[in-house]
């Protein structure tokens, strides 16, 4: 791409730079108005919104954090990396009580990514069965009493980072 007018180079160059500072505030942005989010809001996400809103929670936690796609995901919707572990995410923004279904998507997912840990976060709560499955496939479950705890953390600038609950 080197021309032999050096200044076009520049100017090229510095757009480029401007745009992805651009991106870079974009995003902070949205992360920042995301993150502010209450359980009202929280309950009335799209199940795409509230990947990306624990994406941006779990950041603001302390972890480096990535959404898998949208498809083809092999039943993880989050890959968390802390303190050289892996975890896989399912995330499910519900109104009722989550399954059985939920925690086999993630134990599955956590051969295919050779993840460490495994986790389903829910709006909502887990089936007394999902409770048993998960206890059996060692599934980490944390259900919309943690869910709001992490958030009240968050709004309180306690970013609860190495902490265990559950």
């Amino acid at each position: 791409m080197l021309t032999a007018d050096p200044l076009l180079t520049i100017g090229i160059i510095v757009f480029i730079g401007v745009f992805l500072i651009f991106a870079f505030i974009v995003n902070t942005l949205r992360e920042l108005e995301l993150r502010k989010s209450g359980i009202v809001e929280v309950d009335k996400m799209s199940g795409r919104k509230f990947e990306e809103y624990l994406h941006a929670l779990l950041k603001a936690k302390g972890y480096n954090v990535q959404l898998t796609p949208v498809s083809g995901d092999y039943g993880a919707d989050l890959v968390i990396t802390a303190k050289a572990k892996k975890i896989v995410v399912q995330a499910k923004r519900y109104k009722k009580n989550v399954g059985v279904k939920a925690i086999q998507e993630v134990a599955s997912a956590k051969c295919y990514y050779k993840a460490d840990e495994c986790w389903v976060i829910t709006n909502s709560f887990f089936t007394e069965q999902a409770k048993k499955l998960a206890n059996s496939n060692q599934v980490r479950l944390v259900d919309r009493k943690e869910l709001m705890d992490w958030m009240l953390q968050e709004n309180k600038g306690d970013r609860g980072i190495g902490r265990t609950t559950g």
